[in-house]
């Protein structure tokens, strides 16, 4: 959504929606392509500026991930990114930018709605890699939001909200080797989820693979701090290349 007024000496307050989930095994983030200026046809984050009738931030949030994507909020798990204020972000004058972390499990293709003309998972690897231009500063709110979500799997049973209702924990593996951009062992890996009380607990009923054997499913618990926390392993130079970060 525009603004219906605008002056150089105005303060405008918007949202932007880092929204990730898995698609194929791999993390995604939700971009949009821009389809008015500034930076029209560029690639961007879905989001809008507050409506002038006393919206609440949250409640804008929302209504972007509804509004822009035709995604409904339903399990999403939504929770407040950071501010960016800086003066040159955007050229139409001063703008800061309320960004929010949104993260649900297997999302379906979205839908464009508003001032986008396109909407497209997108591996989070081709935009960290600088692979892909984003319009604003969205590369660096993109990069801040997988950032989170990294460090949030180490000590919060973030995870969970990436899985559906029930899951294995070859499930749950995925995720953070997705996310982190790593393999993980799998017998640490289920020694340490099983040592973090609270974190997932047994569904009650068992699953086949495609292997046919049983696979115990879990639901997420009720703790939201791990304990002790899964530690992120230290990524390998080629990792590093693949996720766009600097030696």
């Amino acid at each position: 959504m525009e603004a219906d007024t605008w002056s150089p000496t105005s303060v405008l307050l918007t949202v932007d929606l880092v929204i990730l989930t898995l698609r194929e095994g791999r993390l995604c983030v939700l971009l949009v392509e821009r389809g008015e200026d500034p930076f029209r046809g560029m690639s961007a984050l879905p989001g809008g500026f507050l409506n002038h009738d006393g919206e609440e931030i949250l409640d804008a949030a929302h209504r972007e991930l509804s509004e822009e994507t035709a995604l409904a909020a339903g399990r999403v798990h939504l929770e407040q990114l950071g501010t960016y204020g800086d003066s040159g972000r955007d050229p139409r004058g001063r703008v800061v930018s309320v960004a929010h972390l949104a993260i649900a499990p297997e999302l379906p293709d979205p839908v464009a709605g508003t001032d986008a003309t396109d909407a497209a998972w997108v591996p989070t690897e081709s935009v960290l890699s600088g692979e892909l231009d984003l319009a604003f500063d969205h590369l660096r709110i993109v990069a801040d939001g997988i950032e989170r979500a990294r460090t949030k799997l180490e000590y919060s049973a973030l995870a969970t909200a990436f899985c559906r209702e029930t899951f294995s924990i070859t499930d749950l593996q995925q995720v953070y080797e997705a996310v982190w951009g790593t393999e993980l062992d799998t017998r640490n890996f289920y020694r340490k989820v099983q040592a973090a009380k609270g974190f997932i607990v047994p569904a009650g009923s068992d699953r086949r693979t495609t292997g046919g054997r049983p696979a115990r499913l879990y639901r997420a618990g009720t703790k939201t701090v791990l304990f002790p926390p899964l530690i992120r392993p230290a990524p390998s130079r080629a990792e590093k290349t693949s996720r766009g970060e600097e030696e």
